[in-house]
Formats: C-alpha cells, sequence, structure tokens
C-alpha cells in the first residue's frame, strides 16, 4: 500500500451472531462508477489544490499539527473525507498486553481505527464479491453532536475447496530479543497451528533470520509433509542480532522461486520488529517489498510478539506490501490469528479499495474521522486506480466512526458513503453507497438495543484517551467500562471483556500518573 498519496480484527464468532446492527441503517446500492447527484465533486478545497484531511474540521479553525506545532487555519471544508481501508488490528493488541503489564501505551502505536475493527459487527453481508455498505449512528449527549459509523463487510470464505491454494513463505525472526518467554515459543505453536489447518494442496516455506538468513524448509506441498514443516519449526532456536534486512530478502527470493501461478502467494513475517542491524530504516526496506509485490504479486502479513515491539516498522512494512498487520501475545489470540484469519486471507474480495464519504451540507456543521490519519487518500483520488487503496479478505468488516456537529433543526440526509474497490480478478471497478438521515441520529447512543454501535464507540473512545485526545460526549473510562461489561453480559463474549479489563486498567494507571501540562485533553472538541 503506497503511503505517499495517505498519512496513515477480532470478535468472536459468539458475538458477531449475537450482536445486533443498533440504530437506523441503509441497505447497499451498486453504482456504475459514475458521480451521481447525491455525490459531491472530489476536487480540492478552494485554497489553489489544498485538500482537508479526513480529520479535519469543516469550519476553518486552526489546528494542532505534530509535536503540539499549530498549523495554519484549515481551509473551509469541501465536505469530502477519503481514506484507504485497513483491516489491521495489532496496535489494540499491543495495547492490552502493555496496560496488562502495568504500563500505558505509547500513544504514537494508538491508532483508533485499529481498535475498532478489532471487533466485526453483525453487517449484512452481499452476496458477491465486494461489500455491503451500512451508515449508521446516534446522538452523544453533547448538544448538537451524533457519533456517525459507516460499516462496510465482505462476504465469508468459501469452503475450503473453493478458495485457491496458498504459497506462504514464514520468516522468523530468531535473534536475542526472541528468546523472552511468550515471543519464540509462541511463534512455534503459531506456526504448528497453521501447518495443521492448511490444505494438503497448499505450500510452505520457512525463513529464519537473526546476524543472516538461512532458509530452512524450501517451498514444499503439505501433502505428506507436514512432519518435515514440524520438523523445521521445532528446530528454531534462539541466536543473535536482528538483521531483519536479510530475513525479509531471503524470505521474498525464497517466495518468488516457489511463487505458484493463480495461488496466493505470500511472505509471513513473524518478530517482534526491533531491527539492529543490517539495514533497519524502515524506507531502506520498503522498496524490495514494493517491488515483489507489483512484480509477483507476493503480499506481507506481519505478525508482531514480544513486550516491547517495533510497531511503526511493522506497520510501514505490510503496508507497503499490500498486507496486513496483527499482534499476538496468548495462545488464544495466536488461534485467532493463525486458525480463523490467515485461511480466509488467502481469499482476496477486493484489491485498492478506498471510502469516501460525503456530507451534506445542508444539515452538518463540522464533523471528523476518528483515526486513519495515516490511511488518508486525496478526494481526487477516490477514482483514481492508480492510487494504492487496501486489500481486503473474506469474511472482513471495516468501521469507520465520526463525530459530527449537525445544524439546528437538521433534516434529511446526513451523509452519503461510498467504496470504490478492484474486482481481485478482473481489475474492474467496482462501487457501491449507503447513506444515513437526521432521524437516525435523534436515539442517543447508550439506549438499549445499540450493542454493536456501542461496541465501536467504546473501542474509539477507548483509543483516543490513550492518546491523549477527547471526543465530544466521550464517557469516563469507568464508564466505558461498565457499558462494555452490561454488553458482556447480554452477548456471554470473552473478548467483550477483555476490552472491559482493558479500559479498567487504563483508567487506574492514567489516575495512578498526572498527566504532565498538555500531554491529556485540549480545549479542542476535534482533538
Amino acid at each position: 500500500m503506497n503511503r505517499a498519496h495517505r498519512r496513515s480484527g477480532v470478535l468472536a464468532a459468539a458475538l458477531a451472531a449475537g450482536l445486533l446492527l443498533g440504530g437506523c441503517a441503509s441497505g447497499s446500492q451498486r453504482s456504475d462508477g459514475s458521480a451521481g447527484d447525491h455525490r459531491k465533486p472530489a476536487h480540492g478545497v478552494p485554497d489553489g489544490g489544498r485538500t482537508a484531511a479526513p480529520s479535519a474540521p469543516a469550519d476553518g479553525r486552526a489546528e494542532d499539527g505534530p509535536e503540539g506545532e499549530r498549523r495554519g487555519p484549515v481551509p473551509a471544508a469541501d465536505y469530502l473525507s477519503t481514506f484507504a481501508l485497513d483491516v489491521d488490528t495489532a496496535s489494540y493488541g499491543y495495547a492490552r498486553r502493555s496496560l496488562a503489564e502495568g504500563r500505558l501505551p505509547d500513544p504514537s502505536t494508538v491508532r483508533p481505527e485499529e481498535f475498532v475493527n478489532s471487533f466485526r459487527p453483525d453487517y449484512p453481508r452481499p452476496a458477491d464479491d465486494g461489500f455491503s455498505v451500512t451508515v449508521d449512528g446516534a446522538g452523544t449527549g453533547a448538544e448538537g453532536w451524533s457519533l456517525v459509523r459507516v460499516g462496510l463487510a465482505t462476504r465469508g470464505a468459501d469452503r475450503a475447496g473453493e478458495r485457491p491454494p496458498a504459497a506462504l513463505t514464514f520468516v522468523v525472526d530468531v535473534s536475542g530479543s526472541m528468546g523472552e518467554p511468550g515471543r519464540l515459543d509462541l511463534v512455534q505453536h503459531s506456526l504448528r497451528l497453521a501447518a495443521d489447518g492448511l490444505r494438503d494442496d497448499d505450500s510452505v516455506a520457512l525463513v529464519a533470520f537473526s546476524d543472516q538468513a538461512e532458509t530452512l524448509l524450501p517451498m514444499t506441498r503439505l501433502g505428506e509433509a507436514r512432519h518435515r514443516v514440524r520438523e523445521a519449526v521445532d528446530s528454531l532456536a534462539v541466536r543473535s542480532s536482528t538483521h531483519l534486512e536479510a530475513g525479509l530478502r531471503t524470505g521474498y527470493d525464497v517466495a518468488s522461486e516457489g511463487r505458484r501461478e493463480g495461488a496466493t502467494n505470500r511472505v509471513v513475517l513473524l518478530s517482534d520488529a526491533l531491527a539492529n542491524s543490517g539495514e533497519t530504516s524502515a524506507d531502506a526496506l520498503l522498496g524490495h517489498i514494493d517491488e515483489q509485490r507489483r512484480e509477483h504479486g507476493i503480499t506481507l502479513f506481519g505478525v508482531g510478539v514480544g513486550s516491547e515491539y517495533g510497531d511503526e516498522l511493522m506497520e510501514r512494512l505490510a503496508d507497503k506490501g499490500d498486507g496486513q498487520t496483527a499482534y499476538v501475545s496468548t495462545r488464544e489470540q495466536a488461534r485467532k490469528v493463525f486458525v480463523d484469519q490467515l485461511p480466509a486471507q488467502v481469499r482476496l474480495r477486493a484489491r485498492d479499495a478506498k471510502a469516501q464519504v460525503a456530507f451534506d451540507r445542508e444539515t452538518v456543521e463540522r464533523f471528523r474521522l476518528i483515526g486513519y490519519e495515516n490511511r488518508a487518500v486525496a478526494d481526487e483520488d477516490f477514482r483514481d486506480d492508480r492510487v494504492d487503496g487496501g486489500e481486503v479478505g473474506a469474511g472482513h468488516t471495516v468501521t469507520a466512526l465520526y463525530v459530527v456537529k449537525t445544524r439546528p433543526g437538521a433534516r434529511g440526509r446526513i451523509a452519503t458513503a461510498t467504496v470504490r474497490w478492484l474486482d481481485p480478478d478482473s481489475r474492474s471497478p467496482q462501487e457501491r453507497s449507503g447513506t444515513v438521515e437526521a432521524s437516525a441520529l435523534q436515539a442517543g447512543l447508550w439506549g438499549s438495543g445499540r450493542d454493536s454501535l456501542q461496541l465501536s464507540a467504546i473501542s474509539a473512545y477507548f483509543a483516543e484517551s490513550l492518546r491523549g485526545g477527547s471526543l465530544p460526549g466521550a464517557p469516563r473510562l469507568a464508564e466505558l467500562a461498565g457499558y462494555a461489561d452490561g454488553i458482556r453480559g447480554r452477548s456471554g463474549s470473552a473478548v467483550v471483556g477483555e476490552l472491559a479489563e482493558a479500559v479498567r486498567q487504563a483508567d487506574r494507571l492514567l489516575g495512578e500518573r498526572p498527566p504532565a501540562e498538555g500531554e491529556f485533553g485540549s480545549s479542542d472538541p476535534y482533538a
């Protein structure tokens, strides 16, 4: 995924089946790709070509930039918000581990969209490839402010025999830092799960790296060779430094040599991403990954481990490789990633997927997209299919939340959300849209029967508090934990219980450590 054009999960099946959508939602409608009357032109704002980022306020006020730098006035909004889809979940997993160990995560590693997308609402699924589009929302309790949720979903995985075969090259970090409990031992457990869950016609290879890289298993059809995979996995042992460049280059070479036509060819990197030898900067590693993606169609799936974890590096690598990131710290999480997710990801539903939300000037005064800062796409690039978007697999959901201030007495349409993607086989562009009306926002967020929307809101409010921001109408952390407990009680979902516990841990830690001046909170309601 090319970030030159932008600054840029998992809920248990019981919850997915048990949670119903909250609020009023529209169905999906097919578009032929032309701009209909409901959609504002995707041009830049009227200041000579500058385009407002999705998170920019819509009223021309000044806004804080990186590291507290004060930006100039934001130009009058174009009422468009455009971003590439994201199905990463590593940020939430790593934050949970940090909190469980009694420390707050670094705010720079907290990406709200990955918290929200770690839970899968029960959105309607389309009958074909591509997406369904659901748009709903509710009032937050702050005067004039609502949450608007854009929910996208692909249909589930095909029956095992219907998906394409996979050719997976596992690249495993065996550097000294991987000796910590919960790193290499967890990776080995994960690889055994993966080998047991893949089909006989799938192929796997195994590369280990520390100060240099070694191919332990060339690309091998599983069939009767599963014992060879287990033997190679059992032979993994901690060595010395982390030469990530050597591991990735060797891994991609093995994947290229073993590439199978008609198969899903992917490198799976398992590491704490703490490179300390060879070329250690992300920029130096991205070129080779991008070349292999473009020339050979080899994508990258990054799986992070460890209490100290190179989050930013792993995310950039996977993004350049048109892949995703996940984080595992327990055997239960490993099962979700390697048994539930990995086989489903073999079947791609959409390439270069982007979303654009057009807010109605007559009903909306201000809006802000929560998260997705490093996924922003220029509005005029929404229908430029040369611009990278996100790759989305079978059974995925993608959720985007907006805080929206409506005009007094607003009636009628609030927003139209359109998703555009390329068919994974024909590469032909497709679009679908959904809308939300002002009447859908009249009910309060915390009313009964709105568990799905509440869970999305809890995740977003939680993430925003961890990175030092605030949102209109956001409850205190203790209240958020209580709301999560209520959802767990109604759904029986253990993962929602884990969310509630993480929120309580954060509340305790934030209470124990008074913030430095300017660190937490803001008078700006968009912060």
